[in-house]
């Protein structure tokens, strides 16, 4: 079991499906950092893909959804009830913002760890948030 844990925001659900870095990232590090999503952000990744390739005109969406299945092999998907406790608090960190959001900072807080985002929206809330320009320095750090 890794010693350290890394919540994983919707879009970078997504980046890890449309491009190879942040797949790479995740293949590379699964071994040594627990990679944590919200339930409610592989739904939101999935309709995120799904209109990104509709407005693209892309055909294999099919194939997009398998790589995103293929992503979740390596990474923990958490109930909504290991951090709904903690919707209160995170709806009140992020504000106005972005309260759609709240379930990934609700999972930071449930399980004490750092978020993974390109969403500024979690910048301020308490909570450490790396970007995928930035997050090798997590890494570097463990």
């Amino acid at each position: 079991m890794p010693r350290r844990s890394l919540i994983l925001d919707a879009n970078i659900l997504i980046r890890s499906v449309l491009g190879r870095r942040v797949r790479n990232v995740i293949s590379n590090q699964s071994g040594i950092v627990g990679f944590v999503v919200p339930v409610a952000c592989v739904a939101e990744a999935e309709r995120g893909l799904k209109g990104i390739y509709r407005r693209r005109g892309l055909p294999e969406i099919e194939a997009a959804l398998a790589l995103l299945d293929e992503t979740q092999t390596l990474i923990t998907v958490l109930p909504q009830e290991h951090y709904s406790p903690f919707r209160d608090e995170a709806l009140a960190r992020i504000g106005r913002r972005d309260p759609d959001d709240w379930h990934v900072l609700a999972a930071a807080l449930a399980i004490d760890c750092p978020i993974w985002t390109e969403d500024h929206d979690f910048f301020g809330t308490g909570v450490a948030t790396w970007t995928t320009d930035r997050v090798e320095l997590f890494f570097r750090n463990l």
